[in-house]
């Protein structure tokens, strides 16, 4: 790694870690010299899964990567990507709808810290469906989300 290595944390409540969240993560970490999958606390949401269980499920999705970390946080997302020395924050956009959220979160934190870059990163057509809430209503509802989340992240296990 370099004196000053290019490290880019890729935010996200991960709840669950979904196949769209893998390759996001995949494509970033042979982009940066380090990645941090920053598992957000986000106050206005209810997570399903404990954090302990999302924290272990992207470590051994990306358990052969080893330019990957996983950490969580609560505040300001720019804020952690500070305090990491990150100067890069990764956002995946599956759609439109994605990109309007996601327009509005990059200019507010480029008010708040300009000297972080957010980089988009577009989803592969075949993962732009999947979205942790739809997959969150299917489990609910005991359906077969085989095909939206990794073989290793167990969401029906106790």
């Amino acid at each position: 790694m370099s004196d000053n290595p290019r490290i880019a944390v890729f935010p996200g409540s991960f709840d669950p870690f979904t196949k769209g969240h893998e390759h996001i993560a995949r494509r970033a970490a042979a982009m940066f010299d380090k990645i941090i999958v920053a598992i957000g606390q986000n106050s206005q949401k209810k997570s399903m899964y404990s954090l302990e269980r999302r924290i272990n499920w992207v470590q051994s999705c990306l358990a052969d990567l080893n330019n990957v970390e996983v950490h969580a946080y609560s505040g300001l997302t720019v804020d952690f990507c500070e305090s990491c020395g990150a100067k890069y924050m990764v956002r995946g956009l599956r759609n439109s709808v994605d990109f309007e959220y996601e327009q509005t979160i990059s200019q507010m934190s480029h008010d708040l810290k300009p000297e972080i870059e957010t980089v988009v990163l577009f989803t592969h057509p075949r993962y732009s469906a999947i979205n942790s809430r739809v997959v969150r209503e299917i489990i609910k509802n005991k359906g077969d989300v085989s095909a939206f989340i990794p073989s290793s992240v167990d969401v029906y296990e106790k």
